[in-house]
């Protein structure tokens, strides 16, 4: 496995490659982000990494200064799993200078997390963007559990032509059902054993929906005051289509209920697809 630190050198490297698998992270790698090296490794000939932590989508009084960095565990577990190359640019190669022309996503992109994360999504599709042109991969590899991400990412390579492949990967959990997340390592004990209540809120509005329920407002608001209640600080409960997500209509059949909430200073995410 090579570990490559700049554009030209990475470039120089893929330039013969017929067919690259590209899964683009912030490090602080677990179990999720190696199932999403598995997929790339089964579809491509080389499966390329990316590990950058990008200022551009962190807000003011986020977590960009604390974020864990932890490049030489990542690079072991990536060797481990197969992976072919480790690009891990620092800030200044990424941007030499200031980014001053950004991607603007589509108006959903100011919607569920972008409503309480202002230009995330901004930051999000332009450093996507500079990696594919960077990379040049055939195909990608994005977690479900960033739905909304993986919605606009879609949507970028549709209105811009790009000619890549995006593979979906499924959301990996613990035991408990808590989905696995870099940010997971801030929770406290107590919070740990209180975190697994989202995903379980999740699917008891699934079953609700499931067994006819369709006031979706309803749902939602009554979801938030509980979990309100329980000492969450909810930022969304969202039962959307899951095609277009906008808010569901009572015909849509193909559903995702979205959730995130913070337990402490800690902002877990979470979905569920499904139909009835």
């Amino acid at each position: 496995m090579q570990i490559i630190h700049t554009i030209a050198e990475l470039r120089a490297r893929l330039a013969q490659e017929p067919n690259i698998g590209f899964v683009p992270t912030m490090g602080n790698l677990h179990a999720g982000h190696i199932h999403l090296v598995n997929l790339a490794k089964q579809q491509s000939q080389c499966a390329v990494v990316s590990i950058f932590v990008n200022p551009l989508q962190f807000g003011v009084n986020e977590d960009l200064s604390t974020y864990p960095r932890t490049l030489d565990a990542d690079c072991k577990k990536l060797e481990a799993a197969g992976a072919d190359i480790v690009f891990a640019p620092s800030v200044a190669e990424m941007y030499p200078s200031p980014q001053t022309m950004l991607i603007s996503p589509p108006p959903i992109a100011d919607e569920l997390c972008g409503e309480v994360r202002p230009s995330h999504f901004d930051g999000v599709a332009t450093v996507v963007m500079k990696l594919f042109n960077i990379v040049r991969p055939h195909i990608a590899i994005f977690g479900k559990k960033d739905f909304q991400q993986l919605f606009i990412i879609r949507e970028l390579l549709r209105q811009f032509n790009l000619p890549i492949k995006i593979i979906a990967g499924e959301t990996v959990r613990e035991e408990d059902g808590l989905a696995m997340s870099s940010r997971n390592g801030y929770l406290n004990p107590a919070q740990r054993i209180e975190a697994k209540r989202l995903h379980r809120t999740l699917q008891q509005i699934v079953q609700s929906v499931q067994k006819g329920q369709r006031d979706y407002p309803a749902i939602e608001s009554q979801t938030t005051q509980y979990l309100t209640q329980l000492g969450w600080i909810v930022d969304y409960i969202s039962i959307r289509s899951a095609n277009s997500l906008q808010h569901a209509a009572p015909e849509d059949r193909e559903l995702v209920v979205l959730g995130a909430a913070r337990q402490g200073n800690t902002r877990l995410i979470d979905n569920i697809e499904f139909n009835f």
